[in-house]
């Protein structure tokens, strides 16, 4: 009988964070979660921040209860979302907590940004589509608002890196995370230094970077000695998405995948960057993954529409679940009313119901009359963004794909699965739903020389978790006029941004 690896996924979204105990006997991976927290951010002054001292002590309170089940630790990894990040002084203390990136400091950055590094620039130097979010541009309002925090900082180290670092001692950033932050060259596997130069940045924030699979070091003894264990910390795949990729059980080459969550990144796997005039004309992004490869993608909004409903409904004494909302959706009348998921305006709204209702009177389109009608809104715009982006993925590679790989907490809600098979005409494989984690877990193995390579990596995945299949619904006259009204929606939308 083969010796269990017992290893300790820390896996944080924008929303809420987990850890979760994995069980690894030779190619059979079992789960179980061991506790739940949200992850709420928090308003100080004019910033809006996380709270990342009460993120330790939930992971530290999931460390300790998993070792007390398990009996041991071999691991522990740690994911999250992409570009935010803290600043450490030359003694190591975190010089505040790390900002949210949809704070407003970056508000109205990009003319001041392309003054100093042209766009097309940028995007030879990092291939990363420009949104104000990214690290770059996050880095450039800190140096114009409080330029004594640069001044005082010796390291930078993205939300994995510094809880890594709390919990072992070691300052390391992955190749993953780094490559969210449009400071990254996938070309020269390294920091784009003359990028930042030309923000005026100090070159010493970033230190050599180190690759998933990658073993940091054990707990510090504070740690070990405050939660009664040890464990080995490892740096995986710390950004999210590199994660989910990583378990993505295809078989095929290439394949497409959509990464389902807050966020939805649609992309392919490539083995060199793709980085051209139309790549960034349509802000493809070119992000690292585990073992060297690229993830090409694109990042659309994606549940947080219907997360952000949620709340606001919630404020009004409406309280509905997901699996409620679904519903709803499902009986309301179809291909009604679209919007674009990337429009501006749903970045960040007050109240995202307002937001919605504005766009489509804007547009001249019927009004959501209830939750259901607004619920069956976003999940159509969602698949039919996703279908357009799938045809782009085929225009910029060439490739023609055959299914789409679905995974994350997205693919349960059963009716944006089937929307997405039927407007794309293609099979949708859903699962693993915990990719992230399954991705954090087995890089780990990865790390500790359980597991020989990706391909291998995957392998187990396809064991453990057997995907579930959409098949596409015969096409209708209403999906394709939907296609067309959505495609004049990205028109104008483009034609106002361009003006």
């Amino acid at each position: 009988m083969e010796e269990t690896l017992n290893l300790l996924a820390v896996d944080l979204g924008a929303e809420s964070g987990r850890t979760i105990l994995g069980r690894l006997e030779g190619e059979n991976l079992t789960l179980e979660e061991v506790n739940r927290f949200l992850n709420e951010p928090v308003y100080l002054g004019r910033h809006l921040y996380w709270d990342l001292p009460g993120l330790l002590r939930e992971i530290k309170k999931g460390m300790r209860s998993a070792y007390q089940r398990a009996g041991s630790l071999n691991g522990i990894g740690v994911d999250t979302w992409g570009v935010d990040f803290g600043l450490l002084s030359a003694s190591g203390e975190l010089l505040g907590n790390p900002v949210h990136y949809r704070d407003s400091r970056t508000d109205g950055i990009m003319p001041r940004f392309f003054g100093k590094v042209p766009q097309a620039e940028v995007y030879r130097q990092t291939g990363i589509q420009m949104m104000p979010i990214n690290t770059s541009c996050q880095l450039l309002a800190l140096s114009e608002g409080h330029p004594e925090l640069l001044e005082c900082a010796a390291s930078l180290l993205f939300i994995p890196g510094l809880l890594t670092y709390f919990l072992s001692g070691v300052k390391a950033n992955d190749t993953t995370i780094a490559s969210t932050s449009q400071l990254y060259n996938p070309v020269v596997q390294d920091w784009a230094f003359d990028l930042i130069k030309g923000l005026s940045l100090p070159r010493s924030l970033f230190a050599p970077l180190v690759q998933p699979g990658t073993v940091l070091g054990e707990l510090t003894p504070d740690t070990a000695a405050e939660l009664g264990m040890s464990a080995k910390v490892i740096a995986i795949g710390g950004h999210d998405t590199a994660s989910a990729v990583a378990a993505i059980p295809a078989t095929e080459d290439p394949f497409v995948y959509i990464s389902c969550g807050t966020w939805s990144l649609i992309g392919t796997e490539l083995r060199e960057p793709l980085i051209n005039a139309r790549a960034q004309a349509l802000n493809f992004t070119n992000e690292v993954g585990v073992d060297h490869r690229i993830r090409f993608l694109k990042n659309v909004i994606g549940l947080w529409l219907l997360q952000r409903c949620r709340q606001s409904w919630s404020k009004q004494g409406q309280d509905y679940d997901y699996a409620q909302l679904t519903q709803l959706a499902a009986a309301a009348e179809p291909w009604r009313t679209l919007i674009d998921p990337d429009a501006p305006e749903f970045l960040n709204p007050r109240d995202m119901v307002e937001a919605i209702r504005q766009f489509v009177e804007k547009t001249g389109q019927p009004v959501p009359d209830s939750p259901g009608a607004m619920v069956r809104c976003i999940l159509e715009s969602l698949a039919l963004k996703y279908w357009w982006v799938v045809g782009r993925l085929e225009e910029l590679t060439g490739a023609r794909y055959h299914g789409i790989h679905m995974v994350g907490g997205g693919t349960k809600n059963e009716l944006l699965c089937q929307l997405t098979a039927d407007i794309t005409g293609q099979p949708v494989l859903t699962g693993p739903i915990e990719a992230t984690a399954i991705g954090n877990l087995l890089t780990q193995a990865l790390a500790l020389g359980k597991i020989a390579d990706l391909e291998a990596l995957r392998r187990i995945v396809r064991v453990s978790f057997p995907p579930r299949v959409y098949q596409p619904a015969a096409p209708d006259p209403n999906s394709n006029a939907a296609k067309q009204r959505f495609l004049q929606l990205l028109e104008r939308e483009n034609s106002a941004t361009m003006n």
